[in-house]
C-alpha cells in the first residue's frame, strides 16, 4: 500500500474522466434548472421519473432507467457544489494512479450496483426502509470512489476542506460510521443504505476486478476465446490433412497446436543417405 508523500494544497488536474463526469453533472443540473424556470411542472415530473424510487422499479409502469439516472439528478446548489468538488478531489487521485477506465468503472459500478442492492433492501421494511423512498445525487458514486481510494491508498493523507489533515482510510471509516448511525436512527435510512451499498460494490470491484479494469479483462477473455477457437480449427484442419495425405501414400506430421513439422528438421546432418 503506498505511503503518503508531502502534503500540499495544490489542486489536482481537471482532465480526463473527472472532467467528463463533472461536465455531465453540470449540464444536467443547469438543464433542469432552466427547465424549472420555463416549465416548472414538467421539470418536477422529470425529476420524479429520473430519481431513484424502488417501488417504480417493479410496479407498472416500470422505470428501470432510474438505477442509472438518479446519480445525475443533483438537487440544491450547496449539495451540488460539494459533490462536484469531491468528484474532482478524490476522482483525480484515483484516475491519476490507475487510469481513466478504472475510475469510470468504479464510479459506474458504485452507483448502479448500490442502487440495485439498496432498492432490494428497501422491500424488507427493516430499519424503517420503505420502497417508496426517493434518492438522488452523486453521493453514492463518490462514496464508492472513496472506498476504492481507501483500499488502494489507505495511508494517503489529505486536507479535508483544507483544514484537517487526515488519512483517507480513517476518513472513509468515519463516513461509514455516520451512515450506519443514520441508518440505525431511521433518519434518511434509504440514503444511508444507498451509500453503504455503493461502498460495498466498490469494495467488491477493487477486490475482484482486474487492476486494468473490467473492460480490459473482458477484452482479454474475448480474444483468448477467439484465439482458442482458431487454434482448434487449425488442429482439426491438420488432422484432416494428415488423413488425406495418408490416403495418397505420404506421411505428414503436425504438432499438438496444428503446426506443420518439417521432417528435415529431425534428420542427422551427418547422415549422407538422405541426400541426393
Amino acid at each position: 500500500m503506498p505511503r503518503s508523500g508531502p502534503t500540499t494544497l495544490t489542486l489536482p488536474p481537471f482532465e480526463g474522466t473527472v472532467r467528463q463526469l463533472i461536465i455531465i453533472n453540470v449540464g444536467v443540473y443547469f438543464a433542469i434548472a432552466v427547465l424549472g424556470l420555463v416549465l416548472p411542472e414538467f421539470a418536477q415530473v422529470l425529476i420524479d421519473h429520473l430519481s431513484l424510487q424502488p417501488a417504480s422499479l417493479v410496479s407498472w409502469p416500470w422505470q428501470p432507467w432510474q438505477i442509472a439516472t438518479y446519480s445525475f439528478i443533483n438537487l440544491g446548489i450547496l449539495n451540488f457544489l460539494i459533490s462536484m468538488f469531491m468528484v474532482w478531489m478524490f476522482g483525480s487521485i484515483l484516475e491519476g494512479t490507475y487510469g481513466s477506465r478504472y475510475l469510470r468503472e468504479v464510479y459506474v459500478t458504485s452507483f448502479i450496483g448500490g442502487a440495485a442492492l439498496a432498492a432490494a433492501g428497501s422491500f424488507t421494511h427493516v430499519l424503517g426502509l420503505r420502497p417508496d423512498s426517493v434518492a438522488a445525487g452523486a453521493g453514492s458514486a463518490i462514496f464508492g470512489v472513496m472506498v476504492a481510494l481507501a483500499m488502494r491508498m489507505g495511508d494517503l493523507e489529505i486536507f479535508l476542506w483544507f483544514l484537517v489533515r487526515v488519512r483517507i482510510k480513517y476518513l472513509i471509516a468515519i463516513y461509514i460510521l455516520i451512515d450506519l448511525a443514520v441508518l440505525l436512527r431511521y433518519a434518511n435510512a434509504f440514503g444511508a443504505l444507498l451509500h453503504l451499498c455503493a461502498g460495498f460494490c466498490a469494495f467488491l470491484y477493487v477486490r475482484y476486478a482486474p487492476t486494468r479494469g473490467l473492460g480490459f479483462g473482458f477484452s482479454e477473455r474475448f480474444y483468448g476465446m477467439r484465439n482458442a477457437y482458431y487454434r482448434a480449427k487449425r488442429r482439426r484442419a491438420a488432422r484432416k490433412f494428415e488423413v488425406y495425405m495418408g490416403k495418397q501414400g505420404r506421411k505428414v506430421q503436425f504438432d499438438k497446436e496444428g503446426r506443420y513439422v518439417d521432417p528435415d528438421e529431425h534428420k542427422d546432418p551427418n547422415d549422407k543417405r538422405w541426400m541426393n
